[in-house]
């Protein structure tokens, strides 16, 4: 059968979809994992923030390596890698009992990370160059879907179950992507000939590279402004008057809202980039985001919070689209596997110091006042970037060879 890159993308849809969807069974509700199930009484926000946190690092360190064997050796052995490993992890946190234990695997699972961003590169690289928007905003929304149905299937499970068992969940559906991507997944015309480079060198010809450098500082601000509420949001709605033993439940529904956003909104801002530009869809993503999470300081009681969060997810839905468009455009399809790699290591660190800061935040002001201090940074990013015209600057890297 001949090689057809809507096929292949609608294979790794699915995978992330499983992947996504694995996370965000459990991950959300770390916090009460460990007030339950590990016996955390004290600090809770602040061990909330680094078990989310020190994965992320793990990861943010690791990831320039696995890029570049990527390119030396094909993104879909990434996906395999990724995929099972995960699954064993999931499955082995259903035996801890000791919250430094958890925090071990939490490190392991962010050294074995990597998945998605191979789905992505796969993605970029096998799909023609004038509807890469598309499949990226398509790709965009593997992810939202998995996280409007984990926290919503968590969220039941652990109710119904318990939160250790929702690990056990998690790792049956990671599972799953990872035999998607053994079967269904192709990468073709890869050549493994090829000298592997080394990350140092790496990281010079991306330094070189100004426009990218751009793109990689606005991905680990985006990913920061979201993993900064990441261990607040549970807490946030208990605040707001839900009872503890529903909080699963509903804290799953308010995670599942920005999902939904940005299910149906990511496409549609796939496409209007590639006629407007992704310039103007940052701008209006970031510029959304930003009042979004200003008009969550307001909110007083727990549907009007789920609403707002819905409508900031319409917006900022169009962030990540058009910055993976964008890195794209401004790298060569040799470097595109390392490119990639890069950016999930910015987002990796984001995510890891968001959740940290965010934490320590939480026990220090009101989490009202975090909503306002995020906001702020999207509005700022947001009137920088209307100052930069990055999509000529990205014309002219291609120009430069870059």
């Amino acid at each position: 059968m001949a090689f057809s890159w809507r096929r292949n993308l609608f294979v790794l849809w699915v995978g992330v979809f499983f992947c996504s969807t694995a996370y965000s069974i459990s991950i959300p509700f770390i916090p009460l994992f460990l007030a339950t199930e590990l016996g955390v009484t004290s600090n809770l926000s602040l061990w909330s923030g680094f078990a989310f946190g020190i994965s992320f690092l793990a990861s943010a360190l690791i990831a320039p390596y696995w890029g570049s064997l990527a390119d030396k050796y094909g993104r879909k052995p990434m996906l395999l890698r990724s995929g099972f490993s995960l699954a064993a992890l999931y499955f082995a946190t259903y035996f801890i009992h000791d919250p430094y234990l958890f925090l071990l695997l939490r490190i392991f699972q962010g050294l074995l990370a990597g998945y998605v961003p191979a789905a992505i590169t796969m993605v970029g690289t096998g799909t023609p160059e004038d509807k890469a928007g598309y499949a990226l905003g398509i790709m965009a929304t593997s992810g939202a879907t998995g996280g409007i149905v984990g926290p919503l299937v968590g969220g039941i499970a652990s109710h119904l179950l318990g939160n250790r068992e929702s690990f056990l969940l998690s790792g049956v559906v990671v599972l799953v992507a990872a035999l998607i991507a053994l079967v269904f997944a192709k990468e073709t015309n890869f050549n493994r000939s090829g000298k592997r480079s080394h990350v140092r060198d790496d990281l010079k010809e991306a330094a070189a590279n100004r426009v990218f450098i751009t793109l990689l500082v606005l991905v680990g601000l985006g990913t920061f402004s979201v993993m900064i509420l990441e261990p607040l949001i549970t807490v946030y709605v208990l605040q707001l008057g839900v009872k503890q033993g529903e909080a699963t439940l509903q804290s799953g529904i308010v995670f599942s809202a920005v999902g939904l956003a940005t299910l149906l909104a990511a496409p549609q801002w796939g496409r209007i980039g590639s006629r407007i530009g992704f310039t103007n869809v940052l701008f209006i993503g970031l510029l959304g985001g930003g009042i979004g999470n200003l008009l969550q300081f307001f909110v007083k009681g727990y549907v009007e919070f789920g609403v707002l969060r819905f409508i900031y997810g319409l917006f900022f839905a169009g962030v990540y689209p058009a910055l993976n468009a964008m890195i794209v455009k401004v790298t060569a399809p040799s470097f595109r596997g390392r490119a990639f790699s890069l950016n999930q290591s910015a987002t990796q660190l984001a995510t890891m110091l968001g959740p940290m800061i965010g934490g320590v935040l939480g026990g220090i002001i009101p989490i009202r006042w975090v909503f306002v201090i995020n906001g702020a940074m999207l509005i700022a990013a947001a009137v920088l970037i209307r100052r930069k015209n990055l999509e000529s600057r990205a014309k002219v890297a291609v120009r430069a060879g870059n």
